[in-house]
C-alpha cells in the first residue's frame, strides 16, 4: 500500500478527471445497511429497501368524479333534451349499488361506486332536476366525469422501485394501495472529523492564528439532510498516531468517514497517511476546482472520504462527489445530478484540463428569459458565496472561455438539499 500511496504524492502524478473519479464511485458503490420496517407515518425520507407493486386496482373500482347523475348515453334522446326518472341514490361508502334500470338515471355522489350499465356522469349544475326525475341537456358528452377501476394503479404494477427515496406524494401511494408499513434500509451510519491544530469550537476563544470549525458543522448538517445517522467526532490533533487512532475507532462502528483538512501534502497533513496505514487509497487529488486535494479510500468495509480544508471546496464536493456516494451507500439509486442548460450572463477565462464548479445566481433578463450569472465572489474561502448562490455553474475540463450567452450547466442547490 505504500507504494499507492507514494504515487499518489508525486509532483508527476496524473490527476484524476471528475468525470472518471464519479464514474468510480458510482460502479463501485452498493448499499452496506440492512433493512427494516417503518410506518408510513414515519417513512418520510427514506430508502425503500424493495419494490412497491400494488397489491389491488386503486381506484378498487369504477367510481364518480363528481356530483351528479350517472346515465347510460344510449338512453339519451338525439338532439333534443332528455328526461330520467332517478331510480336510485348512491352515496361514497355504501354497497355496491344494482345494476342502473334501463332509460333511468341514478343520483351519485363524488367517489361513489358507478352502477353497472352507466356510462356518463353529468354534473348537478348542468341538469335541471327534483326528487323524481333529471333533465339532460342536448349534445351531452359520452363517457365523462367517472374514473374506472385501476385507473391510478392496477393490481400487480410496480408504482415505486427500491433504492427510490420516500416523499409525501409516494407515501400517498402507499396508503392507497394499503400498506401500513414499508420496508426500506436503516439509516447509513456517518462519522465526521475535522482535523487541524489551527481549528477551534465556535464559542471558545481561539488564540492569535486560530479559526472557528466551519466544516465539520457544515458536513454535519449535510449528511443529517440526507437521513443519516452522525456521530460527532470531534476536532483531530495534527499527529499521524491521533489521526489513526480515530480512523481507527470510527471504521468498526460506522458505514462511512467524514473528514476535513489534513488531505494536502504538508508535513501537518496526515489523513492520507493514515487512510494507507489502515486500509487502502482508491483515488486521490482530482481535476478539478475547487477541492483539488480531495481523497477516497476504504478502512476495511467503511468508506472514507477526506475533504480539503476550504469550506467552499468541502461544500461544493460533498455535493458532487459526497452526496451521491451516500446515497449509494444507504441504498438509494445514484442520483444523477440535474443540470439545466441556461445562457451565461457572464464572460470568463478558464484553465483547461479540469472540471471547474463557480458559485451562480439565476436571473431573469429584460426578456423575461431565465439566465445564471457566476456568483461575484469564487475564492475557496469565500463561505458567503454558497449563502448566497442558488446552484452551480459546471464547466467541463475542455472549456477555456465563457462569452456572454454561452450555453452553460446550471446545478440547482435544491437537488443536494442545502437550497
Amino acid at each position: 500500500m505504500a507504494t499507492i500511496l507514494n504515487d499518489c504524492f508525486a509532483e508527476h502524478h496524473k490527476l484524476l478527471p471528475a468525470e472518471e473519479a464519479l464514474a468510480r464511485l458510482r460502479a463501485g458503490v452498493s448499499p452496506v445497511v440492512g433493512c427494516e420496517e417503518v410506518s408510513l407515518a414515519n417513512a418520510k425520507g427514506r430508502i425503500l429497501a424493495q419494490n412497491l407493486v400494488s397489491p389491488n386496482n386503486v381506484p378498487p373500482f369504477n367510481n364518480a368524479a363528481v356530483d351528479g347523475y350517472a346515465f347510460n348515453s344510449q338512453d339519451l334522446s338525439a338532439n333534443i333534451e332528455t328526461t330520467l326518472a332517478i331510480s336510485a341514490y348512491i352515496a361514497a361508502g355504501g354497497e355496491t349499488p344494482a345494476p342502473l334500470q334501463s332509460g333511468s338515471a341514478a343520483r351519485i355522489f363524488t367517489g361513489a361506486p358507478l352502477p353497472a350499465g352507466a356510462d356518463t356522469v353529468i354534473m348537478q349544475e348542468d341538469v335541471t332536476a327534483d326528487e323524481q326525475s333529471v333533465s339532460i341537456p342536448q349534445h351531452t358528452k359520452t363517457g365523462i366525469n367517472w374514473r374506472p377501476a385501476g385507473e391510478d394503479m392496477s393490481t400487480g404494477e410496480t408504482v415505486l422501485l427500491a433504492g427510490h427515496r420516500l416523499r409525501p406524494q409516494d407515501i400517498g401511494c402507499a396508503a392507497a394501495m394499503g400498506y401500513a408499513k414499508l420496508s426500506v434500509f436503516k439509516r447509513l451510519k456517518v462519522a465526521v472529523f475535522s482535523s487541524g491544530n489551527e481549528i477551534y469550537e465556535p464559542g471558545q476563544t481561539p488564540p492569535e492564528g486560530g479559526i472557528f470549525d466551519v466544516n465539520r458543522y457544515m458536513l454535519m448538517t449535510q449528511v443529517r439532510q440526507t437521513g443519516a445517522e452522525v456521530s460527532d467526532l470531534g476536532i483531530l490533533p495534527d499527529t499521524l498516531d491521533a489521526t489513526v487512532a480515530a480512523l481507527d475507532l470510527a471504521a468498526k462502528n460506522h458505514d462511512l468517514i467524514l473528514s476535513s483538512g489534513g488531505v494536502s501534502t504538508g508535513d501537518k497533513d496526515h489523513i492520507a497517511h493514515a487512510i494507507n496505514q489502515l486500509g487502502q487509497i482508491n483515488f486521490w487529488r482530482l481535476a478539478i476546482k475547487p477541492g483539488r486535494p480531495l481523497a477516497f479510500g476504504h478502512i476495511a468495509n467503511t468508506a472514507l472520504i477526506g475533504f480539503p480544508g476550504n469550506p467552499v471546496a468541502t461544500g461544493v464536493c460533498f455535493m458532487r462527489f459526497g452526496f451521491p456516494l451516500l446515497c449509494a451507500l444507504s441504498g438509494q439509486i445514484w442520483p444523477e445530478p440535474i443540470k439545466l442548460t441556461l445562457p451565461a450572463a457572464f464572460s470568463l477565462s478558464k484553465k483547461p484540463g479540469r472540471t471547474e464548479w463557480l458559485r451562480a445566481n439565476l436571473q431573469v433578463d429584460t426578456n423575461g428569459r431565465s439566465q445564471v450569472d457566476k456568483h461575484p465572489r469564487q475564492g475557496s474561502g469565500i463561505l458567503t458565496s454558497l449563502v448566497g448562490a442558488d446552484g452551480l455553474i459546471e464547466l467541463c475540463e475542455s472549456s477555456t472561455r465563457i462569452e456572454i450567452g454561452d450555453a452553460v450547466s446550471f446545478l440547482p442547490f435544491s437537488q443536494f438539499n442545502v437550497a
